[in-house]
């Protein structure tokens, strides 16, 4: 949410902004607000002559029942009363007036980075750089949960009856395969200075409103019936939500924790052949990266985030490379963001396995995170990404370590986490 400040003194920067992100029909909304924050301002400079006004001659009904002019002071009294009955009236304008600004604002998307490519969609997303040499065998590389099935290692028949489409049972090798990546990613992270933290997999509304915009929530959460309470879609949610309405030490910044967590999300509108399987579920589990920083310290945290996810699945043997999100494909909070993409041997091209983004003060105003500093307070800069996020992370595990005889290599780096096994060898 951008400051209302900014947006009074700013207006065509702020209409340029939306431009960029293809959101011509949000436009109207800045002039909007800009009347409606001239209303309420109006309306809190009359409560507060009403306010003066009221004490000042609440102040001469004592004097004048100390004088005995009984008469006057009760005209005093009603003259009280009647300001009394205008501010409550005022108040609750101010209050309703705030509350549809506050909606409003909640809309206009922040403000992006100079640094960001203009395009509309993610295919005019940006390669800034690739690691590691995508390699493609002499071999043919089967779809992924063919397998994950050479190792008894997935079930989506059974799966589907017990809760329907986009569930998974992993089992044997592969289910084991799965933790162990995500008990690395823990330590990987761990070792690299990050607290990591097991966070609530439910949150309420408010702090829902205050991480996303409205267009993510409702492709996205889902809602517990009859509670005021959501499943998480990532524990970046929850771990922001935790500095909700606080002030924060400056001297204690950065905040550097390392989060995991079961993800729920709707996926409203998946389909397509490359989302069969377990590339695209409504059930996962992610290792995420969050950081509360000063703002002038955001910038270097987003470049740290992604390559923390790159440093790792390198470490793994997976070539990947980060691709700057154009403004088309920026989420509204979102100032700035890189996707981290696997190769794929088998569809010869990479595949998003990660995003990392800068939302700078968006979700601080949101959810009331401030700083208190040498020269007063401030709302703190938030960014997030993503560590590994299986089963989609073992697509790109199994095909960029599979042998031609179906065996999975397993790289020294993760032995330790599957008993020293060095390779997995099919059933069948």
């Amino acid at each position: 949410m951008l400051d209302m400040k900014f947006l009074r003194e700013n207006p065509e920067l702020v209409k340029e902004n939306i431009r960029k992100k293809f959101q011509d029909h949000k436009i109207e909304l800045v002039d909007k607000v800009i009347e409606l924050d001239k209303e309420n301002r109006a309306l809190k400079q009359k409560g507060d002559d009403l306010r003066n006004q009221r004490n000042k001659l609440s102040k001469q009904i004592g004097a004048l029942m100390g004088q005995g002019k009984k008469e006057e002071a009760e005209q005093v009294k009603a003259q009280v009363q009647a300001m009394a009955d205008e501010m409550k009236t005022t108040e609750e304008k101010e209050t309703e007036l705030s509350t549809e600004i506050k909606q409003i604002m909640m809309q206009i998307p922040n403000m992006i980075d100079p640094s960001v490519p203009i395009g509309k969609d993610d295919s005019e997303n940006v390669e800034l750089e690739k690691f590691g040499e995508p390699v493609v065998p002499n071999f043919e590389i089967p779809y992924h949960t063919e397998i994950m099935e050479a190792f008894e290692g997935i079930d989506l028949d059974s799966a589907r009856k017990v809760a329907g489409n986009g569930f998974y049972y992993l089992m044997g090798d592969i289910a084991r395969l799965h933790s162990a990546v995500i008990s690395y990613a823990r330590d990987f992270m761990i070792n690299r200075g990050f607290t990591y933290v097991v966070p609530p997999f439910m949150i309420r509304s408010d702090v829902v409103t205050g991480v996303m915009s409205f267009a993510e929530m409702e492709g996205m959460m889902y809602k517990i019936e009859g509670e005021d309470l959501y499943l998480i879609g990532t524990s970046e949610h929850s771990m922001i939500g935790k500095f909700i309405d606080t002030i924060l030490d400056e001297k204690k910044l950065p905040y550097t924790y390392t989060s995991y967590s079961p993800c729920f999300r709707k996926e409203k509108g998946a389909h397509g052949i490359e989302e069969r399987g377990v590339y695209r579920i409504h059930q996962f589990e992610k290792q995420e990266m969050i950081v509360v920083c000063k703002p002038e310290e955001s910038a270097e945290w987003f470049v740290k985030l992604y390559m923390n996810t790159v440093d790792l699945f390198r470490s793994l043997d997976i070539p990947v490379r980060a691709l700057e999100c154009c403004s088309g494909d920026l989420a509204d909070l979102k100032c700035k963001s890189v996707d981290v993409e696997a190769w794929s041997p088998r569809q010869k091209k990479y595949f998003e396995v990660g995003s990392c983004s800068n939302l700078t003060d968006a979700q601080a105003r949101r959810l009331g995170i401030r700083v208190k500093g040498e020269n007063g307070k401030y709302f703190a800069h938030t960014l997030n990404n993503t560590v590994v996020a299986p089963p989609r992370m073992l697509i790109a595990f199994l095909e960029n370590n599979l042998n031609a005889d179906g065996s999975v290599n397993i790289p020294e780096v993760l032995r330790p986490y599957m008993g020293g096994t060095e390779k997995l060898v099919p059933k069948k």
